[in-house]
């Protein structure tokens, strides 16, 4: 059939332009065992960190037609294994303390010193709020900037695929570079059904992931984590740009790091957070 109509459709056919990709001078390959492996490096060659980052937020999106753009807010990020985390932000005008987070892992609490208010909660999700904010637990935090590997009881998969994307939106050049897609999943117990827990994607130009896809027990997509700009700090190569996106909240956070160490001792005091006064508004979170 094809032979018969391909001579006929020359009469009928039409060329436009297209913006031409370039490949990547060089296309790495790496079985799935290697990527495995490459995962769990990275991510148990930090057991803590202390970063100096600016935080932005944009809410809204198609779903309401408009976004809104925030101010970058300053401030200062201290992680530690297992579950400790800090996130200390600061007004962009006056560097007046703004927000002042903390967890364990397990709980957190978020102060607001100009507001006189504290919010507290669990890191898991319970009843989703209708305010995107209270949806954004400290976990997504920690999870967005530590990729984890997989766990002795996850299925895994490899795929192949290609990412066609213009680093500048000011340039003209678009790049067509090949990705490998780390697939890890959970079977349901007494079942054939597999969950996705995660996929991350990785350039074949460098073997550095460059996004993270993260769903929820119910196979929905809710986090979406893309990394840029991997810079050396010290001796260790990281993303100096995480843009975390909440699909099912429109929400976006872009998160820069301008300075980082890695794996100094970070003391117990370090995260606790100051005693609010007695009058505060506390809020707790399901």
């Amino acid at each position: 059939m094809s032979a018969l109509l391909l001579p006929l459709a020359g009469c009928f056919r039409s060329t436009r332009s297209v913006m031409q990709t370039h490949a990547p001078s060089t296309v790495l390959d790496a079985t799935l065992t290697d990527l495995l492996k490459q995962t769990d490096d990275r991510f148990n060659q930090i057991k803590s960190m202390n970063a100096s980052i600016d935080i932005s937020v944009s809410t809204g999106g198609g779903k309401e037609g408009k976004v809104v753009d925030y101010a970058a807010f300053p401030g200062y990020l201290l992680l530690r294994k297992p579950g400790d985390l800090r996130v200390l932000l600061f007004t962009p005008v006056g560097h007046i303390q703004a927000v002042d987070m903390v967890t364990d892992g397990k709980t957190f609490t978020v102060q607001i010193p100009p507001r006189n208010r504290a919010i507290t909660g669990s890191n898991a999700v319970s009843t989703p709020s209708a305010n995107p904010i209270e949806n954004l637990r400290p976990g997504v935090f920690f999870d967005s900037l530590l990729i984890r590997g997989a766990d002795g009881d996850d299925l895994v998969s490899r795929t192949s695929d290609e990412r066609i994307y213009q680093p500048d939106p000011t340039q003209k050049a678009v790049f067509d570079v090949p990705e490998y897609d780390l697939g890890i999943y959970h079977q349901v117990t007494g079942s054939q059904e597999l969950t996705s827990r995660r996929v991350i994607h990785i350039s074949r130009a460098t073997l550095m992931p460059y996004q993270q896809d993260i769903y929820d027990e119910k196979g929905q997509k809710v986090t979406i984590a893309n990394y840029d700009n991997y810079q050396k700090f010290g001796d260790q190569l990281f993303p100096s740009v995480i843009t975390i996106q909440r699909p099912i909240d429109q929400l976006r956070l872009r998160l820069t790091i301008k300075k980082l160490s890695t794996n100094q001792a970070l003391e117990d005091n370090q995260f606790q957070l100051p005693k609010m006064p007695a009058n505060a508004q506390i809020q707790k979170l399901p």
